[in-house]
């Protein structure tokens, strides 16, 4: 396959991974992203922020963000995301604990 064509395809795996997390699953807390996963929808927007860095493309973590979440993050911190409960905190340091001796 051709570089580009990968890219292209890698691409829209990112789109479509991005939209399910906005779209199709805004019910999904990014805690368990960050449970289960290890990486949440911050964490899209900070790879995609980097990416552009290697570019020499300078881009504000709310502009990351924004392009990651379709609107403002505060926006839809506010409409979709809840604080943690006592065990979303304790399963979250749980695996952080794991992922430290991995």
């Amino acid at each position: 396959m051709d570089p580009q064509t990968v890219v292209e395809l890698e691409a829209a795996a990112f789109r479509r991974l991005r939209n399910h997390l906005m779209r199709k699953r805004p019910d999904v807390q990014n805690i368990d992203l960050m449970i289960l996963a290890g990486f949440c929808r911050n964490c899209l927007a900070d790879w995609y922020r980097d990416a552009a860095a290697e570019r020499g493309i300078e881009m504000s973590k709310d502009a990351a963000r924004e392009t990651v979440y379709g609107m403002p993050f505060a926006e839809w911190k506010a409409a979709h995301q809840k604080d943690a409960t006592p065990e979303q905190l304790a399963a979250f340091e749980a695996a952080q604990q794991r992922n430290a001796h991995a």
